[in-house]
């Protein structure tokens, strides 16, 4: 069975996911209600290191958050992003939306 594993950790003005495994459509709903909630109150980094695989799903719901964030002035950040996640977010031309961070401390 599919697996997605998601730390969460709080710095001083962002929130960051871990997020491990695959992000797809039977993995995306705890992914999601973390996402959204989060958003509204603070700037998210999703560490994408551990991903093996990002489908549509999982996009959708970064494009999704993505308004919700702007809506409420914050970011959606994309940490260290696997080979996988990089290439699926480039593909499809989400990376305009997306900055690619490398460290906690580019996290305006």
């Amino acid at each position: 069975m599919e697996q997605i594993v998601i730390q969460e950790k709080k710095g001083a003005n962002y929130v960051l996911l871990e997020v491990s495994g695959v992000l797809n459509s039977y993995t995306y709903l705890d992914f999601q209600t973390k996402v959204f909630s989060i958003v509204k109150e603070t700037n998210l980094v999703i560490d994408m290191a551990e991903i093996t695989n990002l489908s549509s799903s999982g996009l959708g719901v970064l494009l999704a958050a993505y308004d919700d964030a702007e809506e409420a002035g914050n970011k959606i950040y994309i940490m260290h992003p696997s080979v996988i996640a990089q290439k699926a977010i480039e593909s499809t031309g989400f990376s305009d939306y997306f900055p690619i961070i490398f460290s906690l401390t580019e996290v305006l």
